[in-house]
């Protein structure tokens, strides 16, 4: 496979039906957040939407596990660009949409309770806190200066049919900011799943699905473990690249 790549540009393996990734080294690149949030959860049966989508490798994946109507927007033109490029070099324009746009302005885009599910894997820490980086396009990937919590919140709510089903990654240091936002969205709290680098480590990243007017009551799954005591990958994780 030949590929044209641009300056900063690399081909990535995403590990998963033969499918590679365009990504840039001065722009945000996906991580395993990325790819356990693709795999949480049942594979929606009707339309899904990725907030965000970077690389694309959220619908990419969910294609894989067998989705066949996905919708991704992202806001900056580079990414947005790359994102259409990695639809287009695995051949999965028929069931994978990119959107260049601003979420927080969803509602120009879409109708009120378009989509059965909304992904995100939203900026993690609070404008002002944490490690900034000096690559801006890095910095909003990992900072809430396009998107607030609340803004994601309020986008993925206005986007999801009643009873649909919102899933997002985040720091488990902000799942009380979490909790109480999904809650202000009228998003209730459903399933939370907690991610350990090791068996003995706290957790730092956790999974959670809310569902959109669905009733309170909260059920905590099996922690998930990325490495075992020696290093090596888990079952769990390795199941999710098919290599159990």
């Amino acid at each position: 496979m030949t590929v044209e790549l641009a300056a900063h540009e690399r081909l990535d393996d995403l590990v998963l039906d033969g499918m590679k990734l365009i990504q840039r080294d001065d722009q945000f690149c996906f991580s395993l957040d990325t790819v356990l949030l693709a795999h949480f959860g049942p594979v929606p049966h009707g339309p899904a939407l990725d907030l965000g989508t970077g690389t694309a490798a959220i619908p990419l994946i969910l294609s894989a596990r067998g989705a066949k109507d996905v919708t991704a927007m992202e806001l900056n033109p580079v990414m947005a660009d790359i994102a259409r490029r990695n639809v287009a070099l695995n051949h999965k324009e028929e069931c994978i949409r990119i959107v260049e746009g601003d979420y927080r302005r969803i509602e120009d885009y879409y109708a009120s309770g378009a989509f059965a599910a909304v992904y995100v894997n939203p900026p993690y820490r609070e404008k002002e806190r944490g490690a900034y980086s000096e690559k801006d396009a890095v910095r909003r990937a990992r900072h809430e200066e396009t998107a607030t919590l609340t803004e994601v919140l309020a986008a993925a709510a206005y986007a999801l049919k009643f009873h649909g089903r919102f899933r997002m990654v985040h720091i488990t240091e902000r799942l009380t900011d979490i909790m109480t936002a999904m809650r202000q969205a009228a998003i209730e709290p459903k399933v939370v799943r907690f991610i350990h680098g090791r068996p003995d480590k706290p957790a730092k990243l956790c999974l959670i699905e809310g569902i959109r007017g669905g009733n309170p009551g909260l059920s905590v799954q099996p922690p998930l473990i990325v490495h075992e005591a020696d290093g090596a990958y888990s079952a769990d994780v390795l199941a999710m690249y098919g290599k159990n």
